[in-house]
């Protein structure tokens, strides 16, 4: 006589799984804060600058989407692990998010609470310069300003030595029906050992910009140009991979006819994680 398959568990069983681990997820967050507090003892000693390790958690992140599977969407796990990324390092040294709302107020705002959730205080700004000056006058502040347009070159504020920097681009997890799809840049002060720098961002300023030289450089790279009026041309903030050095942008610019006036590292960022249309992962 064959053997009848095991029942199915009941939800009563299936209910004290689901408690047991939200009991040990819960018990995992309070030790990783425990471990927080030992560090935060640790840095007092051992080590100078700011919170934000952008490279860390690019690998992080990287991690993260490689190892997830199941029904859970990745937008859910992104979101969690963002929050607790930055609720942590707001405990080892409290920072505000200064944002540029004059893109998109909502969009902006969606952006703020996926990466850095509640916790973290939300200041909002009516220009992308407000906030980055907001940032320059703080210990450890940090600024979201759009990445893909602007009205004034703010970047221009990044070029100084000591200056706030370019050090993160979100979201790093990238696809088109992403809950804070908006392009933005990241801008803290950040030490050198911490950052990335898989993508660098030049501010360069040139003369006899148009609309043609412009079409010739973005195959090139992710250029966000606004008027410079002071070398009656283009103030241009540009984003290079090794594969596209900032001198060969230099070079094509020259040969479409513009003038290279000067050119500054004002930060840099990871390679963004791109998720295609379909939800599978490359």
């Amino acid at each position: 006589m064959s053997q009848r398959p095991p029942a199915p568990p009941s939800l009563q069983e299936l209910r004290k799984e689901i408690d047991a681990i939200d009991e040990g997820m819960h018990r995992l967050l309070m030790q990783r804060g425990d471990i927080i507090d030992r560090l935060i003892q640790v840095k007092q000693t051992q080590e100078v600058g700011s919170a934000f390790r952008p490279a860390r958690e690019a690998d992080m992140m990287r991690r993260i989407v490689e190892r997830h599977r199941g029904i859970l969407p990745l937008d859910t796990v992104e979101s969690i692990w963002r929050v607790i990324i930055a609720t942590f390092t707001y405990v080892q040294a409290p920072f505000a998010v200064h944002a540029d709302i004059s893109v998109s107020e909502p969009a902006m705002r969606d952006s703020v609470r996926f990466h850095f959730g509640f916790t973290v205080p939300y200041v909002a700004h009516f220009s992308a310069q407000a906030a980055v000056e907001a940032v320059a006058k703080s210990k450890g502040d940090l600024a979201l300003v759009s990445a893909t347009s602007s009205r004034t070159p703010w970047w221009l504020e990044l070029e100084a030595e000591g200056a706030p920097k370019i050090i993160a681009r979100l979201p790093f997890v990238e696809r088109a029906d992403h809950p804070a799809a908006l392009p933005v840049f990241a801008i803290s002060r950040v030490a050198d050992s911490a950052l990335v720098t898989e993508v660098e961002t030049f501010s360069v300023r040139v003369s006899g910009w148009n609309a043609e030289i412009a079409r010739a450089l973005s195959p090139l790279a992710d250029i966000v140009a606004v008027p410079d009026t002071a070398f009656d041309g283009a103030a241009l903030l540009v984003s290079v991979t090794s594969a596209s050095s900032i001198d060969k942008i230099k070079a094509a610019l020259i040969e479409a006819g513009a003038s290279v006036r000067s050119t500054a590292l004002v930060g840099s960022h990871a390679t963004r994680y791109t998720v295609p249309p379909t939800g599978s992962k490359s």
